[in-house]
């Protein structure tokens, strides 16, 4: 018996002979739709509990909002998919023992927020009304697909003084072609996918997929970068570090770890120190220097 996956790629496969155009706008909201919520752990429960829990709404969907401290440029984190604001409770402690006031929100189909998936232009629509009300940012940091929705969000114009990856896939043709793998896609359903994200997206965008990788166009983000990615990450290879190190070569710093895999990074002391001191960079330089970014 297929499993779940398998099952519904074998489905878009065969749909896309009679209906293209059904298949590629069933493949995306299967793209874009999250599969289940993982609770908060016993450990991230006390740095919840601390949070001013608020509700934002974007579109109609209710997302959950997160702060922590108060001040000035609070840093914002932005989780990947599957995951919570609360998988990032090791940095917010760290951040708030540093003095920085901490922003971050559960994305819609994920954590107490309502809807059931998202995409990058959502989110981007969701980080630009948090800047809004509660930047600039003095920094930005993305786990994962996060890492991709909070480049794209700084490319769009939201203030930020510095951004962190971390796990970040960067080519959005990468993405998704790991989700076109895992279900089985056919080239068809590919190619029709691609297609509806383009029309809906990006329209009338030369190749539009490029517009919505982290590689294309570096220029549209110059804010200093700290890349930090696992060289034996097995869910998204330590190479799309590589690709984004290379495109921001000039503002660029990077951290390459062994042995924490995708998720372990989060709670990594080491890494939550380096995160910290490039966070830090930023209160030590003057006001003019931050305003011109």
């Amino acid at each position: 018996m297929r499993s779940g996956p398998a099952l519904i790629g074998a489905t878009l496969n065969a749909t896309v002979h009679l209906a293209p155009r059904l298949a590629g706008r069933a493949a995306l909201a299967v793209f874009r739709r999250a599969t289940g919520r993982v609770p908060v752990r016993p450990a991230e429960e006390p740095t919840m509990a601390r949070a001013r829990a608020e509700t934002l709404t974007v579109g109609d969907v209710p997302v959950a909002v997160y702060r922590w401290g108060a001040g000035p440029r609070p840093v914002l984190l932005v989780h990947g998919w599957q995951f919570r604001a609360a998988r990032f409770a090791p940095l917010v402690e760290a951040l708030l023992a540093r003095g920085h006031a901490v922003v971050s929100f559960d994305a819609p189909g994920h954590g107490a927020s309502g809807g059931n998936g998202s995409d990058l232009p959502e989110l981007r629509r969701i980080i630009g009304r948090l800047a809004d009300e509660h930047g600039p940012f003095g920094a930005v940091v993305g786990h994962s697909f996060g890492g991709l929705a909070a480049w794209y969000a700084l490319a769009g114009g939201v203030p930020a003084e510095r951004l962190v990856t971390m796990s970040t896939p960067v080519e959005f043709e990468w993405v998704m072609d790991a989700f076109g793998d895992r279900l089985g896609l056919n080239s068809r359903v590919r190619r029709a996918m691609g297609q509806q994200i383009a029309e809906r997206y990006l329209p009338g965008v030369p190749q539009p997929l490029r517009g919505l990788s982290a590689t294309h166009r570096p220029e549209r983000v110059t804010v200093p970068l700290m890349v930090v990615h696992d060289e034996e990450d097995r869910r998204v290879p330590v190479e799309q570090a590589r690709l984004l190190l290379a495109a921001h070569a000039r503002r660029a710093d990077a951290l390459l770890t062994r042995g924490l895999g995708h998720n372990r990074i989060l709670a990594d002391p080491e890494v939550i120190d380096a995160v910290l001191a490039f966070v830090r960079t930023a209160d030590h330089e003057d006001q003019p220097a931050r305003s011109a970014r």
